[in-house]
């Protein structure tokens, strides 16, 4: 009896470990930032944002130009990355300029600069 109590303890134990870092990813957890996706340049420079905007953003990406999120209520900016090395930021994101939108990842500061990894966008 005090055996199958033990194993059944090791087992809730293991699944709630597992669940608890269900929304992690390396230590990070998963947050959502929600406000408009901007192209870095213009919004930094100019202050150009919206959907007027919309399609210089668009063609300033496509040149290299990082994509960027201006989280509503803070206007604080994040330069969006893919979620693997290697990668370019999701299609998804980038369709979204010059529009609101919720993106979840991870977030990253380094050297005064916000950074957020782009694991789903709504």
């Amino acid at each position: 009896m005090r055996t199958l109590l033990l194993a059944a303890l090791g087992v809730s134990l293991a699944l709630v470990t597992t669940t608890a870092r269900a929304d992690e990813k390396g230590g990070q957890k998963d947050v959502s930032v929600t406000g408009e996706v901007v192209d870095t340049f213009c919004y930094s420079a100019m202050g150009a944002r919206g959907s007027g905007h919309k399609e210089c953003g668009l063609e300033c990406v496509k040149k290299g130009i990082p994509v960027g999120l201006v989280e509503k209520g803070t206007d604080k900016l994040y330069v969006l990355l893919p979620n693997k090395d290697k990668e370019p930021v999701p299609e998804a994101a980038v369709n979204k300029m010059g529009e609101t939108v919720t993106v979840t990842g991870h977030t990253y500061a380094k050297g005064g600069s916000n950074f957020l990894t782009v694991e789903s966008v709504k």
